[in-house]
């Protein structure tokens, strides 16, 4: 009977205690659910603001590059077809503009059809292939080998303006005597056979000289120090070497037709570089931000350098050496914008507006080859100078891209501790030389062969203006002579006292 008692009054406790366990289970799962359920809300919150910045940075990053893309057009027209048309004799501005602008047509194609798979897709180590061909697969998908937070077509058509210019450069050596049939075949070829597998070479990947996808010799270039200027140098100058002197080449400058538009030429260069080298970062991030410091203050380093040396030199500080400065500050510091530091870039400045002023206003002179606009002597050289001075100066500090199997940072140039740097920008100097040098010459023998490179004697005494467009750059009315010929009527003039006023409204040297 105790017994029966004894177990059923422990039935009755663990019912009690069973049915309490269900109650703080109960109130415990009530208790916790909310909170359950605000975790899970802000874990999903968590990962929509992280897609959120994503996106927004991936839009940040696409604008920029865009906007970029535009500035380096402007570049080519109608900063560099101003800066050129004004340094050129009146008879052949308008051909010298036009081949800035005709090299937007040409190599727009050629990049469309197979000139970016030959870049950009994987190949070997000097030439892409064509997995790109006519643009295949490159669209709004990101690209992560070369920029992963853009449209794949972004980056293509960034990278499409430096092939435009570059070509367009190498105008400048030749300008006012060379058939306009000619350079649209040279401009053709020398694009298919010199710049795209250099540039394949250097920023594609598995590139020769390619320093974060596969290269076997790491030479820095952020945005076209060896791609674009050393190679429309030095093939310049094999252009300048190759037609020989004009026929009225003097050994000495040939005196501006308009200096204004070449004031204002350079200018749209100089905010166009803006584009070329801080876009060159693809992604509006502070990489971005030092490229585009260090490109203005190299520019502005350089220009006074050159005037000073012009001003002691002549006695007179000129428009022409100031602006000739600025160019030649922005082409050194174009391989280093994205590796040095704000000061270094006033040391490459100081120094590529000293080398390039003795070499246009010396060196051009000792040797006697007429590179009309100097191409050579800014682009050729300031870029040889600028890439050098990147291998001494370039710092981990700015950008970190050389790193050990541990993804720790590495010493990037001379003085970060890192001095075989040098010679590997010395290798990507020679490679750039000799296949410009080479290539140059034997599109020039072909097309020399094919449809002859220069012009007659008449037709460039005329001007190629008249003789390969038929066109004149400046037209006066009648009415308008006569207005301008009553109001100097009265004028001496000191130059030449002729009886006919008009005779002295345009040098000969100009006409």
């Amino acid at each position: 009977m105790n017994n029966r008692k004894f177990n059923s009054i422990n039935s009755v406790k663990k019912m009690r205690k069973n049915r309490f366990v269900k109650i703080i289970s109960i109130f415990s799962t009530i208790a916790i659910l909310p909170f359950s359920a605000i975790a899970q809300d802000i874990n999903e919150r968590l990962a929509k603001l992280e897609a959120a910045a994503a996106n927004s940075q991936a839009s940040a990053d696409n604008g920029w590059v865009l906007i970029c893309s535009a500035m380096v057009l402007l570049m080519t027209v109608p900063g560099l077809a101003l800066f050129y048309g004004g340094l050129v004799r009146q008879k052949n501005v308008l051909s010298t503009m036009l081949k800035s602008l005709i090299s937007i047509g040409i190599v727009t194609l050629l990049w469309a059809f197979f000139g970016y798979s030959l870049v950009f897709s994987e190949g070997n180590a000097f030439i892409g292939g064509l997995d790109f061909a006519f643009l295949k697969n490159v669209g709004a998908e990101p690209n992560a080998d070369y920029a992963a937070t853009i449209p794949q077509q972004s980056f293509m058509i960034f990278q499409l303006m430096f092939a435009i210019i570059t070509p367009a450069l190498i105008t400048g050596a030749f300008a006012e005597r060379i058939k306009f049939p000619a350079k649209i075949v040279f401009t053709t070829l020398w694009t298919i056979i010199v710049y795209f597998p250099l540039a394949h070479m250097v920023w594609g990947k598995g590139g020769f000289l390619n320093a974060v996808l596969g290269g076997a010799v790491p030479a820095l270039d952020f945005a076209g120090g060896t791609v674009v200027h050393i190679s429309s140098g030095v093939s310049a100058l094999v252009c300048a070497l190759y037609l020989g002197q004009r026929i009225d080449y003097k050994n000495e400058p040939t005196t501006p037709h308009n200096t204004v538009l070449s004031l204002i030429g350079a200018g749209l260069l100089w905010f166009g570089w803006f584009g070329f080298n801080a876009g060159s970062a693809l992604s509006s991030n502070a990489l971005a931000t030092n490229a585009f410091v260090t490109t203005h203050f190299a520019a502005a380093a350089a220009m006074l350098a050159w005037t000073v040396i012009d001003w002691v030199k002549h006695g007179k500080p000129t428009v022409i050496g100031a602006i000739s400065g600025a160019v030649a500050g922005l082409v050194g510091v174009t391989p280093a914008a994205g590796f040095v530091t704000p000061m270094s870039a006033i040391i490459i400045g100081l120094l590529v507006g000293v080398g390039c002023y003795l070499m246009v206003a010396e060196v051009k002179k000792i040797f006697g080859y007429d590179d009309t606009l100097d191409v050579f002597g800014i682009h050729g050289f300031g870029g040889t100078l600028g890439a050098i001075c990147t291998g001494f100066l370039a710092s981990g500090v700015i950008n970190p891209i050389f790193k050990d199997e541990a993804g720790n940072a590495l010493p990037v140039g001379f003085f970060d501790g890192n001095a075989m740097q040098v010679v590997n920008q010395l290798i990507g100097i020679g490679i750039a030389v000799a296949l410009a040098a080479v290539g140059t010459f034997l599109i020039l023998k072909v097309v020399d062969l094919l449809i002859g490179v220069r012009v007659s004697e008449n037709e460039e005494l005329a001007g190629l203006d008249a003789s390969q467009h038929g066109e004149t750059a400046y037209v006066f009315e009648p009415e308008m002579k006569s207005a301008m010929f009553s109001s100097i009527s009265n004028v001496d003039f000191v130059s030449d006292q002729s009886a006919n006023p008009s005779e002295n409204l345009i040098s000969p040297e100009l006409a």
